[in-house]
């Protein structure tokens, strides 16, 4: 049997607060929460209407990485920011350091 599989380029994506919400399966609240405590990007965010909020892949993956955390490790959202925020600066070093090594060759 074959299946049909619709994918989109996360690179490309940009999302609503109702889209992101909906994709990483939490409440808009749960969103809104963290942008208001500056867990997520928050742009120009804070002063705006949270219906004209646009997401972009990084707050995707940022959003699904903290849920997990939080979820994992039954811990505060202040804790998993921070532990997103790390595991984000090991990737990015990581990727410095790969390319550095490529040059080198």
């Amino acid at each position: 049997m074959l299946q049909e599989i619709d994918a989109v380029l996360l690179e490309d994506t940009m999302l609503s607060l109702d889209d992101l919400a909906r994709s990483c399966r939490v409440s808009r609240e749960w969103i809104i929460e963290h942008v208001q405590w500056g867990l997520l990007p928050d742009k120009d965010f804070i002063n705006a209407d949270p219906d004209v909020w646009i997401f972009d892949s990084h707050s995707f993956l940022r959003v699904r990485r903290m849920v997990a955390i939080e979820r994992d490790f039954e811990c505060n959202p202040e804790l998993a920011g921070l532990v997103a925020d790390l595991i984000e600066e090991v990737e990015s070093l990581r990727t410095r350091l790969n390319a550095s090594e490529l040059n080198e060759n």
